[in-house]
Formats: C-alpha cells, structure tokens, sequence
C-alpha cells in the first residue's frame, strides 16, 4: 500500500493551485482555494496553512479534492510509491 507524503500547508496549495485552484480567502491559518466547474459551480477545498500537516488531515483533503480532479492524478502528489 502506498505511503501518505508528509506535506506543509503551502506544498498542498501549490500543488492545488496547479489543477487551476486560486486563493480566494484565508481565514487565520486556514486557506480558502476556489475554482468553478465545467458549468459554473464552485469548487471550494480549504486548507490549513500549517508547516507539516498531520496525516489524517491530509487524507481528508486528499478526499475533497478527490471530488473535483481525478484520484489517479492528485494520487502522485499525495502518496509515495
């Protein structure tokens, strides 16, 4: 089974922001990305703009994004093989 990558907030925005995800709003530690869909709606993932982000909350958001990008494309960002 492949490993969950230790990444930092900012590593987890840019590698957003390259699927066409901009900043739209940060709230304290916490960074809003936004992007619209093929037809208009909005995209919304938030994440916490910390140094290491523990595992778990990097599952999740591996999760949401897995709702708008395709997993076998976030997949090698997010896990060692």
């Amino acid at each position: 089974m492949p490993r969950l990558r230790h990444l930092s907030g900012p590593e987890v925005i840019r590698i957003l922001e390259s699927f066409g995800f901009v900043v739209h709003a940060q709230s304290g530690s916490h960074v809003k990305l936004r992007r619209l869909g093929l037809y208009g709606q909005k995209q919304t993932l938030t994440v916490p703009n910390h140094k290491e982000l523990d595992t778990g909350t990097l599952r999740a958001i591996f999760r949401q994004a897995s709702q708008y990008i395709a997993e076998e494309d976030l997949r090698p960002y997010f896990y060692a093989d």
